[in-house]
């Protein structure tokens, strides 16, 4: 088997487990920042952004602290599983999700915000409960943002790597993603094999915001 080919594996699993999570945690947390009002909507939202602005490796290194045996959830699961949160696929997806949080949450937010108030108060006034109105009608009209949201956070988490490297490590087929093993390659001089493991996440980036983009264009185009 292709040396690398465990690491792409990995990589997808890795973004596909963050992006189903994000996208059900997300969604009542962008639809309450959308609606909220209150004082502590401003904190949330910069708790939020705070992994665009962060370096990798600063996030990473308090994710550390933070998942290891020294840190409360980190000794808490090491007490129940038996089992670190650090250098583990879990805790590789713990630390995914809190550094593509703001790509699966602004895209939600922006388009539950885009939902016309009128058509909210429409749904309430024939009987519709706010479950009901949240799926039946908000859901639908913001399904670009959903398909957004899981675009960008997919891509985003493919090409993570101080995040990644800073919890999980560098171990062959349980944390060693395609950007490490790039890195490897680059540190190696094996520059032919960190060009394909570099092409394959340059043409799936471009394809996938391409279809992302044209989707969009279409849709304001109708």
């Amino acid at each position: 088997m292709w040396p690398d080919l465990s690491a792409l594996l990995l990589t997808a699993q890795l973004a596909l487990v963050t992006t189903a999570i994000l996208m059900v945690l997300g969604t009542p947390l962008a639809w309450w920042l959308a609606q909220s009002r209150g004082a502590w909507r401003p904190v949330v939202e910069t708790l939020v952004a705070m992994p665009l602005v962060l370096p990798p490796t600063v996030l990473g290194f308090y994710l550390l602290l933070l998942l290891g045996p020294a840190g409360v959830p980190g000794r808490l699961w090491l007490e129940v599983t038996g089992t670190s949160l650090t250098f583990s696929f879990t805790g590789l997806v713990i630390a995914s999700c809190v550094y593509s949080l703001p790509f699966v949450v602004q895209p939600l937010q922006n388009a539950f915000r885009s939902v016309p108030k009128p058509v909210l108060e429409a749904a309430h006034s024939l009987g519709a409960s706010p479950r009901d109105a949240f799926f039946s009608v908000i859901s639908p009209m913001a399904v670009r943002g959903y398909l957004t949201a899981a675009v960008m956070g997919f891509a985003h988490t493919l090409g993570e790597f101080g995040v990644v490297l800073m919890v999980g490590g560098n171990i062959p087929g349980k944390t060693r993603v395609v950007s490490i093993a790039i890195y490897d390659h680059v540190e190696t001089l094996q520059y032919s094999e960190a060009h394909v493991l570099s092409l394959i996440l340059l043409l799936f980036a471009f394809v996938a915001l391409f279809t992302l983009y044209w989707v969009n264009r279409v849709h304001y185009d109708d």
